[in-house]
């Protein structure tokens, strides 16, 4: 056997490069550049033009600092996120055993190149896809790729592939392919291009849209009305400038970010990782959860199910089992049969193992002799075809029936027999007994998928395991036949998560190996397991750190808290706007000026969004279904809260006019008040479908209101950047805006019926 030469090593790593998968990743100037080019910066540059060209440059300059005070907060999450992958990827970087220059050596997996020869023994990781030159008893783990969960024999000339693992055995095999090029690459590849734009993200350009619109359509209408009153140029201007700030939703994207990323904080505690930050409020919507079965649903771990005694008690053959279980042996069929053994105490003192012979590709069984009292007893395990050739039964038919039945529930059947062997007493052994396997479930499945099935989440199993063994994993945690899909290749699982999206599903989609990835890019939500591999880690929305499903029900729960602060928000943010924008236009169109200067029109967005990063933190209602974006409830609500402080705006306005002699700077400072308090008791009545003093707020969004409102309450108070306030009229703005709260309280009841109202509290 003849390896590589260092020279030819090196010629070969030029020429094909290393053996690793470069993810596509942009550049950070080009993240950049894509979020500055997005519609809503667009708004925002539009605004920030409008306000330089009519000399208001500190509105100017704090638009530019909240566009990439929002830039910022999202690059870095995503920063960090692809640090933290880098990381993993580091720390599961292997050294392979390469036959180099005549001698054997380890070296980075890296470096490996076609033509290598390499060394695998058990529990190494395949690096590259080979072909087997060598081999002893030597088995793969190929869940990873083909989602089958027993070891597969590979014989002399057969091929292993990238990301598979040896379960039994050694073996010398030759380096094929590396890096994109192997069956795990040439996968990864396949989900390259595939993008997807979340709920969330649809959801701010759909708010900002109608917002906009709604902006840009009360500026078109207030400026041909004072274009035909002759109005100054200027004066119009700035009218527009601050119909568009009002309108357009600047912090909208930012505030909803940080409400997210401090859920995924909260989540990261319990073992989860948040790659998309934006996926949790999907996983909120999620109605579909697709599952593979291998490593997920089970644990991956060759159990003995069942023993099928003949004529012997069970222990008998448990006993004759774990006589023949080598203890050096690393086989998981072994490994079984140990663990059952100890789980019945079974006794084998006064036993003595004389010979071992493993199990191989030729032989498809293993011998074991034993002795006791001077008796030799020999005790052969293995496929049950090979097992009745060998050996005898009273009974031939219905051991078929058995093995058949087995195979029919989705277990795989190893035969047990026995006989005396040496000085000349020697017999054909008799089959014993049959031991059924079963890839194990793990303890906290049944009660995840009853979670979410009781959440509207409908769960399917994806495997690439037989019918009957997805059959036999769904029947016990309760999956209807029509919800498994087996034997299932990569292109079908894509497929599949294609046709539920198609369908109106909002998908999530698990996995653990190369071969889920294009699904999990194209899923709604890709949630990898915790033992799934670098690549697919690299590209999930969600990583889960513990084994199993478990850990999803906490996703599941914190993103529908999620999902509820951030309706909360959403139906004030347009509440708001709507609010200001038809005030603005009717008193546009009356006064031909505008009762806000330009900074109070940015300390109003500073004061009315400051509070609601609280929300992040704030008390919600679980529905105890999926969440949903309903646009036609959402406006209606929004529109009754923003028609009820149109109306009370007005009317606090015509007041403030008629019947007072206040100057006009005074009125501005009132109504500036009035506009800071009424906005921040609205989150109190937006918070909840309940009536507002029933569900108060948490205590953080309670402090974080009454500061800001204190704030707004002290710079009109003290005059600062504005005319002085009057403390007689602070009162009466105090107890004019709740009485008005009140108001829109009642509004609630008109639109109930459209809404559902969440069944518990979090």
């Amino acid at each position: 056997m003849q390896g590589l030469t260092g020279i030819e090593a090196a010629a070969f790593l030029e020429k094909y490069g290393r053996n690793e998968l470069v993810e596509r990743k942009d550049h950070p100037i080009v993240k950049i550049a894509k979020w500055l080019i997005s519609p809503i910066s667009l708004m925002l540059f539009l605004a920030t033009v409008l306000s330089f060209g009519t000399g208001k440059l500190f509105d100017g300059y704090f638009i530019i600092f909240l566009i990439f005070v929002n830039a910022g907060v999202t690059i870095w999450q995503e920063a960090k996120a692809d640090h933290a992958i880098e990381e993993l990827k580091e720390h599961f970087r292997t050294q392979t055993r390469a036959l180099r220059d005549g001698s054997w050596a380890p070296i980075d997996s890296v470096l490996l190149v076609p033509g290598d020869v390499i060394m695998l023994e058990v529990g190494n990781i395949v690096p590259a896809d080979v072909t087997v030159l060598e081999e002893t008893n030597f088995t793969i783990n190929e869940a990873s790729v083909t989602g089958e969960s027993l070891p597969v024999e590979k014989a002399n000339g057969t091929e292993a592939y990238s990301g598979t693992f040896v379960v039994t055995g050694r073996a010398t095999a030759v380096v094929k392919q590396t890096g994109s090029l192997t069956y795990f690459g040439k996968t990864l590849k396949a989900g390259e291009g595939i993008e997807k734009r979340s709920i969330l993200e649809a959801d701010i350009l759909r708010i900002s849209f109608f917002l906009s619109a709604l902006s840009l359509t009360a500026v078109v209408i207030l400026s041909i009305a004072l274009w035909l009153a002759k109005a100054p140029f200027l004066d119009t201007l700035t009218l527009d400038l601050s119909l568009v700030i009002a309108g357009i939703p600047i912090s909208l994207p930012t505030v909803m970010t940080l409400i997210i990323s401090l859920g995924v904080v909260e989540l990261a505690k319990k073992h989860a990782v948040v790659r998309r930050i934006s996926s949790l409020e999907d996983l909120a919507n999620v109605n579909m959860l697709l599952s593979d079965k291998t490593g997920t649903l089970t644990r991956n771990l060759i159990a003995i199910e069942r023993v099928i005694a003949y004529s012997v008690p069970e222990d008998d053959v448990l006993r004759a089992a774990f006589l023949a279980a080598e203890e050096e042996d690393h086989d998981p069929i072994n490994t079984a049969i140990r663990q059952k053994a100890t789980e019945h105490h079974i006794d084998v003192s006064g036993y003595a193992r004389e010979r071992f012979i493993p199990a191989d590709s030729t032989r498809k069984r293993s011998t074991t002799i034993v002795s006791r009292d001077g008796a030799h007893i020999g005790i052969e395990i293995g496929a049950p075809q090979v097992i009745l050739e060998l050996g005898r039964t009273d009974d031939p038919e219905g051991f078929l029936r058995d093995v058949g039945a087995a195979a029919e529930g989705g277990f795989r059947a190893v035969a047990v027999a026995m006989g005396k062997v040496g000085d000349g007493n020697s017999e054909r052994p008799r089959i014993i007994g049959i031991l059924l396997l079963s890839d194990e479930l793990r303890q906290d499945t049944k009660e995840t998928l009853d979670f979410l099935e009781t959440q509207g989440v409908a769960v399917s199993i994806v495997t690439g395991d037989h019918r009957a063994i997805a059959e036999r994993v769904g029947g016990e945690v309760g999956i209807p036949k029509e919800r498994i899909h087996s034997e299932v290749l990569p292109k079908d699982k894509l497929d599949l998560v294609r046709a539920s999206i198609e369908k109106g599903y909002v998908v999530a989609s698990t996995g653990d190996g190369i071969n889920d990835l294009p699904a999990l890019k194209t899923a709604n939500v890709g949630i990898a397991v915790s033992n799934a591999v670098d690549a697919l880690k690299s590209t999930a929305d969600i990583i889960l750190l513990e084994l199993g499903l478990g850990v999803i029900k906490d996703a599941i729960i914190e993103s529908r808290k999620i999902f509820q602060r951030l309706w909360s928000y959403s139906i004030y943010r347009i509440s708001e706007s709507f609010r200001l924008i038809i005030t603005i236009t009717i008193l546009g169109l009356i006064y031909h000026t505008y009762p806000l200067v330009p900074v109070q029109l940015i300390l109003l967005a500073l004061l009315n969004d400051l509070p609601i990063i609280s929300l992040s933190y704030d008390r919600v209602r679980l529905a105890g279904r999926p969440a949903h974006i309903n646009t036609k409830d959402r406006i209606l609500r929004s529109t009754l809260f923003g028609t009820v402080g149109v109306m009370n705006s007005m009317l606090l306005f015509f007041l403030l006019t008629h019947f007072t002699s206040l100057s006009w700077d005074v009125i501005q400072s009132i109504f500036f008040l009035k506009l800071t308090i009424s906005g921040h008791l609205l989150i109190y009545l937006a918070h909840t479908e309940e009536r507002w003093w029933r569900f108060l707020p948490s205590t953080q969004v309670i402090a974080a209101t009454t500061l800001t409102q204190l704030a707004g309450t002290i710079i009109a108070g003290l005059g600062l950047f504005m005319a002085r306030t009057p403390i007689v009229w602070i009162i009466f703005v105090w107890g004019w805006a709740f009485i008005w709260m009140q108001i829109g309280e009642w509004t609630k009841t008109i639109g109930r019926k459209h809404i559902p109202t969440p069944a518990s509290a979090a």
